[in-house]
């Protein structure tokens, strides 16, 4: 389980100052390419975040947000900023919260027309019903002297695309409309975050206020006006979101603790009886007649997590031979895999910590099968007390 921040990545500089108000003892810290974050603590609260700036458009979003996640490790990772509103379905500075994300830019194009071919990804359960129940409080907004209203939040599909939308009657609107009419809100970097998580088996929420209408007005005085405050409506919620979730994220270590007793590193459980047996033990100290125990957990060894991960290259070749796996994503697999087994001997910090990462990301692409997404929670906890 990690016990990294909360990533908090934006595309502006506006955005990024709006969450950056709400963080304190911010310290500097340098990616080894040079990606530069600010790791601090939310105001008022123990919840670290680490705060970064992604530039605009889904690929630059994609890059950094999988460069934060190898970096840090976290528990997870929230793409903040503004958007523009479809079809009046939000009001001006309301917060969006993505349920699933479309890349609504793919397609086919044919003779008789270009036809839809859309990528979508779906917020994490968990997530969402934290979100949700935030919603619910209503005590995340700043009050807004000389602004009537309370920022509602509203929960539904974003559309991410590669070209800014600021029009009705546009081709391009037209499109999006035509197969993308539930979505509430349309921006240009939640596709690439939502991979980049998806890959790395980090969970992600996209939260966005609505600045504009995306309707001909985009940079118009009111446009420019509301763009903070969408932002600051937005950095708000993202900040209540992220103390929540270091909190649950907490509160599961403490319950997983409290049970670690009854299992081995790889999940399995263990059941010790004894009858009519002399049992000898290690004691810390004796008093009277109670004894105090001191135990040492014996860490997982190299071997034990090499064998456990060829035994799942077993069980991803029956899901290959059954059909229930296919032949691209196995390979993908088989990649990932050989690389973790690479890095598991040398039990250094570094390669411990290249092993978790590539076990997250091999999570994250077998997703879609939850027996084998299963397996592999176990291994990568291991993989974090190697070092």
């Amino acid at each position: 389980m990690s016990n990294g921040p909360v990533v908090v990545l934006t595309a502006l500089n506006l955005e990024y100052q709006a969450v950056r108000q709400r963080l304190v003892d911010l310290q500097p810290h340098r990616h080894k390419h040079g990606t530069r974050f600010e790791v601090g603590t939310v105001r008022g609260t123990s919840c670290r975040v680490a705060l970064g700036l992604a530039s605009k458009g889904n690929n630059s979003a994609a890059v950094i947000a999988e460069r934060a996640i190898q970096e840090f490790s976290p528990v997870a990772v929230l793409f903040v900023g503004v958007a523009g509103a479809l079809w009046d379905t939000a009001r001006l500075g309301d917060v969006v919260i993505a349920t699933h994300v479309y890349a609504y830019h793919g397609g086919t194009s044919e003779d008789d027309g270009l036809k839809s071919r859309p990528r979508v990804w779906e917020a994490p359960h968990g997530l969402s019903q934290l979100a949700s129940h935030l919603a619910r409080l209503n005590d995340w907004a700043d009050p807004t002297p000389g602004h009537e209203g309370v920022p509602q939040v509203r929960f539904g599909a974003i559309a991410a695309g590669e070209v800014v939308q600021n029009s009705r009657i546009s081709t391009e609107a037209q499109w999006i409309r035509q197969h993308y009419n539930d979505a509430l809100a349309i921006e240009m970097e939640a596709a690439g975050v939502a991979q980049a998580g998806h890959l790395s088996g980090a969970p992600v929420a996209i939260i966005r206020g609505i600045s504009d209408r995306a309707d001909g007005t985009k940079n118009s005085a009111d446009d420019r006006n509301w763009q903070p405050r969408a932002a600051a409506n937005a950095a708000a919620f993202a900040a209540r979101l992220a103390v929540e979730l270091v909190v649950e994220h907490e509160e599961t270590a403490m319950s997983g603790d409290d049970k670690a007793h009854s299992a081995d590193q790889f999940g399995r459980r263990v059941t010790n009886t004894a009858h009519n047996s002399t049992i000898g033990i290690m004691a810390g100290t004796v008093t009277g007649s109670n004894v105090h125990m001191t135990a040492v957990p014996k860490a997982p060894g190299p071997m034990d997590l090499v064998a456990e991960l060829n035994r799942f290259r077993e069980r991803l070749g029956r899901h290959l031979a059954e059909e229930t796996l296919d032949e691209d994503t196995y390979r993908e697999a088989l990649t990932d895999l050989d690389s973790a087994i690479r890095s598991v001997g040398a039990t250094t910090p570094e390669s411990s910590k290249r092993t978790v990462m590539t076990l997250k990301r091999l999570r994250g692409l077998v997703a879609e099968h939850p027996a084998l997404s299963a397996e592999l929670a176990p291994m990568v906890a291991a993989a974090g007390d190697l070092a």
